[in-house]
């Protein structure tokens, strides 16, 4: 028990300190872009403001004083989940993030889920007809795939099936002339995350597939297939009960690890599609240089990141009885120590 709970400790002060590092450079980066914000508020009239108006300005943008004084306001606004007003839009950072991130999940959620289960199937049935015809095709399409852009995915669907077959709404995420019933809602919200979602899933199947297909390959080879197959286990059984369970260990961690970091992905395709998601508004936001409103953001992206990589490492011995097994040898000898 004593061991458990040092070990969770580490972890979390371990998590802390990158979390810490990372806080500090999301921090510095919008101050070191090029680009004046004032400039981008006032436009032309910035010459007819004065310094000490200028300097009201800053303040309220949360960029008056020193780099140290902005520094320490800048984790109080963490602690209390509040970084201020955002240049571009005039409202609360968290506000707008909160409006916006629902759409980002709508796309991520379903799309991870669909690219992890198909790149299973794909990577388990390639893996087991190694070398023959349907192995070399699904391996030469998906790392095809793999190697095509995102952003150019999702511009052929934009400019085929929406805009010349016009099968898809072009942008957005609803329309703006509904007929005001639920159901009108939610169909009209999914034609709209259809070639998103169809997108985030095509970028991402290729590197499940891949991680599948190894995974399987590497546990085929092993002793334990080779006896079971000796003792006339079924196909399926071989695949299901043996090979792919252990292949999951390692396709777990990248699901989870990779988790947080589709949110920060989608900004390419919520660009294409102008999608009112956290991606576009990062974008929009960059654009705008609007230092609240990019912190706001990658604070979301960092958390994320951090845990999930902190999710994956805390539930992995509960899916892998070797770590658990290593675990309990750990504290063991710990104790007798």
């Amino acid at each position: 028990m004593n061991s458990t709970l040092s070990s969770f400790g580490k972890k979390l002060l371990q998590y802390g300190l990158v979390l810490l590092v990372a806080l500090t450079i999301n921090f510095a980066l919008p101050r070191l872009a090029p680009g004046d914000p004032l400039l981008y508020f006032f436009g032309d009239t910035i010459n007819e403001l004065t310094e000490v108006q200028k300097q009201q300005a800053l303040e309220s943008m949360g960029l008056g004083g020193s780099l140290w004084e902005q520094y320490i306001e800048y984790l109080k606004g963490i602690v209390t989940f509040d970084f201020g007003m955002s240049i571009k839009y005039a409202e609360p950072v968290m506000t707008i993030i909160g409006d916006r991130l629902p759409w980002t999940l709508l796309l991520v959620g379903p799309a991870m889920l669909f690219s992890a289960v198909i790149g299973v199937i794909l990577g388990a049935y390639s893996a087991w007809n190694r070398g023959k015809s349907r192995d070399v095709s699904l391996l030469v399409g998906m790392l095809t795939l793999q190697a095509v852009p995102g952003f150019w995915v999702g511009l052929l669907f934009l400019a085929i099936l929406a805009v010349q077959l016009g099968w898809f709404p072009t942008y957005g995420a609803v329309s703006m002339m509904q007929d005001g019933s639920v159901w009108g809602y939610i169909k009209d919200v999914a034609m709209h995350a259809v070639l998103p979602l169809t997108t985030i899933t095509l970028a991402t199947v290729g590197s499940n597939y891949l991680l599948t297909r190894s995974s399987m390959l590497e546990s085929l080879g092993q002793d334990y297939i080779t006896m079971a197959e000796a003792k006339g286990v079924h196909k399926k059984g071989l695949i299901f009960n043996h090979a792919l369970r252990n292949a999951l260990l390692p396709i777990y961690t990248h699901f989870t690890m990779t988790l947080g970091t589709l949110v920060g992905g989608a900004v390419v395709v919520e660009s294409v599609f102008s999608y009112p998601g956290i991606g576009r508004l990062l974008y929009e936001s960059v654009i705008a240089r609007d230092f609240p409103m990019m912190q706001g953001i990658f604070l979301i992206i960092t958390l994320g990141v951090i845990g999930a990589n902190l999710f994956a490492d805390l539930t992995y011995p509960l899916v892998d009885p070797r770590a658990r097994t290593l675990k309990k040898i750990k504290g063991a000898d710990m104790n007798h120590a």
